[in-house]
């Protein structure tokens, strides 16, 4: 397995699921194997953003009768794209039965992604610690409005002190310029470290771009053009650049290997 990020925020309406699908578009761009996994399960919307309509999702793989290959979407610029199953009320908690299917589909994914990018849903709950939990790097995506702030610092207060992540890579999104966003960053940096112990790094930043929501109005949510999408390039490059090193905690391998256990640490 390569890369596994997990893309999060504490509050809704940040831009988060946007950033997810150009982040994978731009490493797809780059010569990469990007697979986009929907993580906002029972609510999903990376395929509606994209102009795609699947004939099946998790919901399908989780209750068995397919693989998650057979579910796979071909998406723009390369990348592929897992889809959520929408206004499905039992994926809202997958319960260990289907952490650990969802864990062995994606294991055994051939060949594997070079990069498993995962769109989680805002917020706090059991899939949003899960899906955080599988991933190499958790990528908090938040706005300088104070209480996307406030709500970023909830979210790795929970996954630092329930998922043991050690270190979080922030994105701020809708900053005016780099000084806004540095800003932000250093609130929260300071936080992170007094009162968390956990590193927080600055990944990169999103200017506002008019762009971002007539391309969903087109439902062509991936950014070629403008502020944005230089943006999201940039980011690409960031994380292209990011060594493999020490997962923040343990990473899918961990999760994998302890998917026969009794007592994982998933919950």
């Amino acid at each position: 397995m390569g890369r596994v990020l997990a893309v999060t925020s504490g509050k809704g309406g940040v831009g988060k699921t946007g950033i997810a699908l150009n982040l994978s578009a731009c490493l797809a761009a780059r010569g990469n194997r990007v697979l986009l996994l929907d993580g906002d399960l029972g609510l999903g919307n990376v395929d509606v953003m994209v102009g795609l309509t699947p004939t099946r999702s998790l919901d399908q793989v989780l209750n068995g009768g397919f693989s998650l290959a057979d579910v796979i979407l071909e998406g723009p610029a390369g990348l592929r794209i897992i889809p959520a199953g929408t206004g499905v009320a039992r994926l809202a908690r997958l319960g260990k039965d289907g952490q650990r299917t969802l864990l062995a589909q994606v294991a055994a994914l051939t060949p594997p992604p070079d990069y498993l990018i995962v769109d989680t849903s805002s917020g706090i709950g059991d899939n949003v610690r899960f899906l955080a939990a599988c991933a190499q790097e958790v990528l908090v995506v938040t706005t300088p409005e104070p209480t996307a702030v406030t709500d970023a610092y909830a979210l790795m207060k929970v996954l630092a002190r329930t998922q043991g992540t050690r270190r979080f890579r922030l994105v701020v999104n809708l900053a005016e310029t780099e000084a806004v966003a540095l800003e932000v960053y250093h609130r929260l940096s300071v936080v992170a470290d007094r009162f968390l112990g956990v590193g927080l790094d600055l990944a990169g930043f999103v200017p506002p771009d008019r762009a971002v929501p007539a391309a969903v109005q087109r439902r062509n949510g991936v950014l070629t053009t403008g502020h944005a999408a230089g943006a999201m390039r940039r980011l690409a490059e960031t994380v292209a650049g990011w060594r493999p090193g020490e997962p923040t905690h343990g990473g899918l391998q961990l999760f994998v290997n302890q998917m026969a256990e009794p007592g994982d640490s998933a919950s």
